[in-house]
């Protein structure tokens, strides 16, 4: 498998060139004194070391040992302990976190190319101190000052983990009919009562103590989703000198034997009444919850790009070395038996797909990222609310389309190897693997495109897709090459709204029906745009001239290629979207058979 490089010269290229993020950050007082380019570049770098010399090396023989479970402890693959060490050592755990109490407080804009960078040297690793880092932004934005202050500097430090329990063997999708009990103490504590599975690191070796915040009812709660709140329920119980107490009425059950992220514990845990603390308001646990999605929904779709930008480069290498026939148009190394796989066009197509979606998915995570950090730290109202309702409309997109193409483009990494991509050699079946609960976890993509149809256009009113169309509309430069073909396709995407929401109100049907090939179709748009303000970026640095010159005229090309090849798939993605629900709902059940 080839050696991870992290691209860090699209990242600066994407955040300095295409967003100008430092003009941004010198005007909020939150972090103008805290970060500027100089500072987010020598971040950028160090993560990269972490990320290829101490993560990467990892994440075969992690997924080969897997996690291992016996009497209630789980262990995890050798090094990783060594790893989270010095990943907590480095105040990583901490990136984004309230410098308040201990974290860097560093922009999210920054903190998602990090999380790409861990994210392709090993999934299942870094979902360890990634759970830990979400559920660290629930409790700073919704715990007392008392939890905030006894929880988030040793979550910052790394010196304790968190996870998110949500999911029952019976509700996942509908938290509202999960059974999990609440029970009142009368001394500011609940004792808890439940099972919850597929709970990421709910049990592991690497810190002293875990942090679990768990989704619960109390008896006299309303019923559904309504009635649920949320508490923080540790391992160990902590004193008031914040040493650790006694261990609590909590353990792990099992780990899952899964498909992929095998280095990672998916486990069941068994809450049996213990101690427990309210965090936000009593019944309103989602809202505190749903803090924390948009980022956690962002990180999901990194972890798609970070998958296919590892298989884009493990792909790269070897149609670079692997010789294999003769290029079409004339043998290329004639004093060698065959020419590189490289020459051939279908291999070119494949890698040209990977490299744009993975170059076009991290302008858009960037972006969406980009508004989480406008919506948290601008001084401008207006601004905060059009950031909010951005994030809001392009967070189910983010997850669900990155992730999506990360399968593509593993899939396709795969088959540029061919036989040798089947077996283990050369990492990318297990790459594969990894990948694909990505589609399926914080909500899987059905969902996702449920979310953006039915709740974000439709009962929104439109009004979130004109504040996206009006940034796009915003940023259009008639003299750019791009911009005919990106208006049309903007066109076609309200037709296409229109027309959905027209056959919505005859059909209750189509919504469900046709949510997934309209994020498809709004996805192949919203990259289109991207790489319309990549081609744009790119001429004005080539007019400048430079050392650059090779590299941006790669871009430029590959911007032809996303137009060409890709883009045009959003009229199959629109035609199916539109075919109505006839088929679907002809057959019953039986005829399923």
């Amino acid at each position: 498998m080839a050696d991870y490089k992290a691209p860090l010269r699209d990242m600066r290229f994407i955040m300095y060139d295409v967003f100008n993020v430092e003009e941004q950050w010198s005007q909020w007082p939150a972090v103008s004194e805290t970060v500027d380019q100089e500072t987010a570049d020598a971040i950028l770098e160090e993560a990269a070391k972490l990320a290829s010399r101490t993560i990467a090396p990892l994440n075969r023989s992690g997924d080969e040992e897997g996690c291992k479970w016996d009497h209630g402890q789980v262990s995890t693959p050798e090094g990783y302990k060594e790893a989270y060490k010095l990943f907590a050592e480095g105040g990583w755990s901490g990136l984004g976190g309230n410098p308040v109490y201990g974290g860097m407080g560093m922009p999210k804009v920054l903190a998602a190319q990090f999380d790409e960078m861990v994210c392709s040297a090993s999934l299942a690793f870094t979902l360890y101190p990634s759970l830990g880092a979400g559920a660290s932004l629930a409790i700073d934005a919704h715990a007392s000052d008392a939890l905030k202050e006894a929880y988030l500097p040793p979550m910052y430090s790394g010196e304790w983990a968190g996870t998110m329990c949500l999911t029952e063997p019976h509700a996942g999708t509908d938290l509202g009919i999960i059974r999990t009990k609440a029970e009142d103490k009368g001394d500011g504590s609940y004792a808890i009562t439940g099972t919850k599975i597929f709970i990421t690191g709910g049990e592991h070796d690497l810190t002293e103590n875990i942090i679990h915040l768990v989704l619960a009812k109390l008896p006299d709660a309303p019923p559904g989703p309504k009635g649920i709140s949320l508490f923080l329920v540790p391992k160990f119980l902590v004193n008031e000198d914040g040493s650790l107490g006694e261990r609590n009425t909590l353990g792990c059950g099992s780990i899952e034997h899964k498909m992929g992220i095998n280095g990672s514990a998916t486990c069941v845990m068994n809450f049996d009444g213990a101690k427990g603390y309210l965090v936000g308001e009593l019944n309103k646990g989602l809202n505190a919850m749903f803090t924390m999605m948009n980022y956690e929904r962002l990180f999901v779709g990194i972890q798609g790009l970070g998958s296919s930008e590892m298989s884009y480069q493990n792909a790269l290498e070897y149609a670079q070395d692997r010789i294999q026939g003769r290029s079409a148009s004339g043998a290329v190394q004639k004093d060698k038996a065959a020419d590189p796989l490289i020459v051939h066009g279908d291999i070119r197509r494949m890698l040209l797909s990977m490299k744009a979606l993975n170059e076009g998915g991290r302008a858009f995570s960037t972006y969406v990222a980009r508004q989480l950090d406008i919506a948290k730290f601008s001084q401008d109202e207006h601004e905060k609310e059009k950031a909010s309702a951005l994030v809001a409309l392009l967070t189910p997109v983010v997850k669900a389309f990155l992730t999506d193409a990360g399968l593509e483009s593993c899939v396709a990494g795969q088959q540029v190897l061919g036989g040798h991509g089947f077996i283990r050699e050369w990492g990318q079946e297990q790459l594969v693997r990894d990948v694909r609960i990505t589609q399926i976890y914080e909500g899987t993509n059905g969902i996702q495109a449920l979310d953006l149809l039915g709740r974000k256009i439709a009962l929104g009113g439109g009004t979130y897709l004109e504040t996206f169309l009006s940034e796009v509309w915003a940023s259009v430069d008639a003299d750019d090459e791009f911009t005919e073909e990106l208006l049309a396709a903007v066109g076609k995407l309200e037709e296409l709204t229109r027309t959905l929401l027209a056959q919505s109100e005859n059909d209750p049907n189509v919504i469900n029906s046709a949510c997934v090939d309209y994020l498809n179709a709004f996805a192949y748009v919203a990259y289109g745009w991207m790489w319309s303000l990549m081609s744009k970026t790119a001429t004005n640095k080539l007019a400048e001239g430079g050392e650059d010159q090779s590299w941006l005229e790669a871009k430029q090309v590959t911007a032809r290629y996303y137009f060409k090849r890709l883009l045009p798939r959003f009229d199959s993605s629109a035609a199916a979207a539109l075919s109505g629900t006839e088929e679907l709902f002809a057959l019953s059940p039986g005829q399923f058979q």
